[in-house]
């Protein structure tokens, strides 16, 4: 694929799209791109003094900006259920809902519903607002949905005997699994979609070694020194910008040629370039892994998709 910028990108004008995490990093850098080509943007952050600045500048960066700025917090359920039922009773479309937010790699904590801090805020928050705001997707004609994972679901493991991480915790092991997780949910999604005959799409992307406020937070949490230098020395030779770490997002987002089940990122070694389709890695193909922990997340949110099961392979 030829590299790709976000001049690129078609025009937005009519579209409704919500980006979670959309304070700072590659969800600014989304949003921002969103606004400037005409989307209507809702930001959905859990920070809302932060939220509150990302909304001031995101007005500044366009002379006609469309925004709008509703709380979520993925980490806590009510909160995701509150804000689903804020967006549908202001709105009756939702173009691109872009599952941007994350955290990464603190010591070991729970969510408000007592699930480990990652894969309760990664995975399962963005289960269930996808499946909540279903029905509004469902009813947009070529609706999309983005899920953001990184590379290092390559070094993920779903551990259905413990997906809470309370017998063994690791902070990079439960990162893995909390973004090996968004692309199963990706892959299921679009599976389920399909077998509804549905025109939304699901699609997946990572943003290759992007410099943003993620790896800072993850070093002052550890407060381990060593790590630090290390992530000084890597991202000061090896990161791409925030804003080119959010083009594989925003093309699997945008683009007119992005097909259901494709996984962006950047194109070279994952790490930098100008994104492109890349192969699904083994980890992530198992249908039977994907089902079970679509079973499990159901289970756990207690969101009930509307979407049947589907055929089996």
């Amino acid at each position: 694929m030829p590299k790709w910028s976000i001049s690129e990108m078609p025009d937005q004008s009519g579209k409704i799209a919500i980006v979670t995490g959309a304070n700072s990093g590659l969800g600014y850098e989304s949003a921002q791109a969103l606004v400037r080509k005409g989307a209507h943007v809702v930001i959905a952050c859990r920070n809302q003094t932060k939220a509150a600045v990302a909304y001031d500048q995101l007005e500044a960066c366009t002379p006609e900006p469309s925004l709008d700025s509703i709380p979520l917090d993925l980490s806590n359920l009510d909160s995701v259920r509150a804000f689903a039922e804020a967006f549908t009773a202001k709105y009756d479309r939702l173009d691109i809902l872009l599952n941007n937010a994350g955290v990464m790699a603190p010591p070991r904590g729970e969510t408000t519903d007592g699930y480990e801090m990652q894969f309760g805020t990664n995975h399962l928050g963005h289960f269930a607002l996808t499946g909540l705001l279903m029905p509004t997707l469902l009813a947009t004609p070529g609706s999309r949905v983005v899920t953001v994972t990184s590379f290092a679901n390559l070094m993920g493991r779903i551990n259905f005997d413990d997906l809470q991480s309370k017998g063994t915790y690791t902070r990079y092991g439960a990162y893995g699994q909390s973004k090996l997780a968004n692309l199963l949910f990706a892959l299921e999604l679009q599976r389920r979609l399909e077998a509804a005959g549905a025109d939304t799409i699901s699609v997946a992307a990572q943003p290759g070694l992007a410099h943003t406020n993620l790896q800072s937070n993850t070093v002052e949490a550890s407060g381990n020194a060593a790590e630090g230098r290390l992530y000084g020395m890597v991202m000061g030779t090896l990161s791409m910008t925030a804003e080119e770490g959010a083009l594989p997002q925003l093309y699997a987002a945008t683009m007119p040629d992005v097909v259901g089940g494709q996984y962006y990122s950047p194109n070279f070694l994952y790490f930098r370039g100008s994104p492109t389709t890349i192969a699904i890695p083994p980890q992530a193909r198992s249908r039977e892994t994907a089902a079970r922990l679509w079973a499990v997340s159901e289970e756990l949110t207690g969101v009930v998709y509307p979407l049947p099961e589907p055929a089996s392979a």
